[in-house]
């Protein structure tokens, strides 16, 4: 009896990480848009309510080779796994003692030590479970779960805030890291029953050669600094999304709903833009074209005061610029095989968090003091896209998705 080697469960694991990765993200992005009323309730600085968002750009940076030795080591069960419990862990620390500052940071920063084996994961599982012409589909949906993560953080926490307070959000929030942290060790398993042809190309342990080779690789070059300069623009913009807002009359609840309308169409673009580039097989086409799409969006929200224009500005760059975000980050699992996904991954995601510390900090310092405006800082980095749209530009096509351009090639029976 012939039985297919691609594993309806595939769909279960994929299901059974989306809770945990909406959730690191909620807690990303719990303060952004309350960053003014944060201030007020704990007595602190602006700088000081945006760390608490930098602080997962910053322990990503220390933590990330050791996620990605653990995932591509031991599996992203047990990666994700320690991610999730370190995760539920703190996110209920932070709401026991949520009216203490200090202790709030320790836990946040205690919930972004788990983030980077919780991300870096996605690539992993894509490539254990799913053939070669779904897995941007399938990272593409595990990217769909955080952007859900931060739909939830930016449109709820205000309302949450003004209704019960910011230690009663903060606790709904730990419980809810809790319940996500026992969906996945319910229903998680590392490897299907019959392994996917071609799946043991990837099946190999972090190493620091490996990780020199892939970093040698001028293609790989190119898209480590394409995505600096976007995911690091997308974090900053993100972290101090009321800030910029708010010199133009916009409220809280406004900005907590113009990022929340970003991510939507974020959501929607990391599903449309990967089952497109699936479908055609092309990977490149679908980082240049949509990198491009999102300047106009770009410049929207550095010009614009005119509140439904804003909306339609965030919703350019969620859809291109968020829809993109899969397609990158499996086209650079393609082109570094056969390094691992986990460590692909891993240093692609780091690029993105070191630029984020930097541009956010930079923002600031570029703030017009007597107004409070970015909007100085926000044309720089309008100039900066350009640099990254021109980057991808000398991307090389992946010879992996086109070498699957056959329907069904991966679709070989086991006897």
């Amino acid at each position: 009896m012939k039985k297919s080697n691609i594993s309806g469960y595939r769909w279960i694991v994929l299901l059974s990480i989306l809770p945990i990765l909406a959730t690191t993200n909620l807690f990303w992005l719990t303060f952004a848009p309350v960053t003014g009323i944060a201030e007020k309730f704990y007595g602190v600085s602006s700088l000081s309510i945006a760390f608490l968002s930098m602080s997962f750009m910053l322990v990503y940076i220390l933590m990330v080779l050791p996620a990605s030795w653990l995932i591509d080591t031991y599996g992203f069960k047990i990666a994700v796994g320690f991610g999730a419990i370190i995760t539920a862990g703190f996110g209920l620390m932070r709401g026991i003692w949520g009216d203490h500052f200090t202790i709030v940071v320790i836990a946040q920063m205690g919930v972004a030590i788990g983030q980077p084996f919780l991300m870096n994961s996605i690539t992993k599982v894509a490539a254990r479970w799913f053939p070669v012409n779904e897995r941007a589909t399938a990272s593409g949906i595990a990217m769909m779960a955080g952007s859900v993560g931060m739909i939830l953080a930016l449109v709820l926490t205000p309302i949450f805030v003004e209704q019960y307070g910011f230690t009663k959000m903060l606790n709904i929030y730990g419980m809810i890291s809790l319940i996500s942290a026992v969906l996945f060790l319910i229903f998680a398993k590392e490897r299907p029953k019959y392994p996917l042809v071609g799946a043991e190309i990837t099946e190999q342990s972090f190493s620091f050669k490996g990780l020199k080779q892939m970093i040698s690789r001028k293609n790989f070059i190119y898209l480590m600094a394409c995505i600096f300069i976007v995911l690091g623009i997308f974090n900053a913009i993100m972290t101090w999304i009321e800030s910029i807002l708010s010199p133009r009359g916009i409220t809280a609840s406004e900005a907590g709903l113009v990022g929340g309308l970003l991510v939507i169409f974020g959501l929607f673009g990391s599903v449309i833009l990967p089952y497109i580039s699936d479908r055609i097989h092309k990977r490149r086409l679908l980082i240049i074209i949509p990198l491009a799409a999102s300047v106009p969006g770009f410049i929207g929200i550095t010009f614009l005061s005119q509140y439904s224009l804003i909306l339609i500005s965030a919703a350019f760059i969620g859809f291109f610029v968020m829809g993109a975000g899969p397609i990158a980050f499996q086209y650079g699992a393609e082109i570094a095989s056969p390094v691992p996904e986990g460590t692909s991954f891993g240093i692609l995601m780091l690029m993105g968090q070191i630029s984020g510390v930097i541009f956010t900090y930079v923002m600031d310092l570029l703030k017009m003091n007597a107004t409070g405006s970015f909007t100085p800082s926000l044309i720089l980095l309008i100039l900066f896209m350009f640099i990254a749209i021109w980057l991808a530009t000398k991307l090389k096509e992946s010879t992996m998705i086109q070498n699957n351009s056959i329907p069904n090639a991966n679709h070989t029976l086991n006897v």
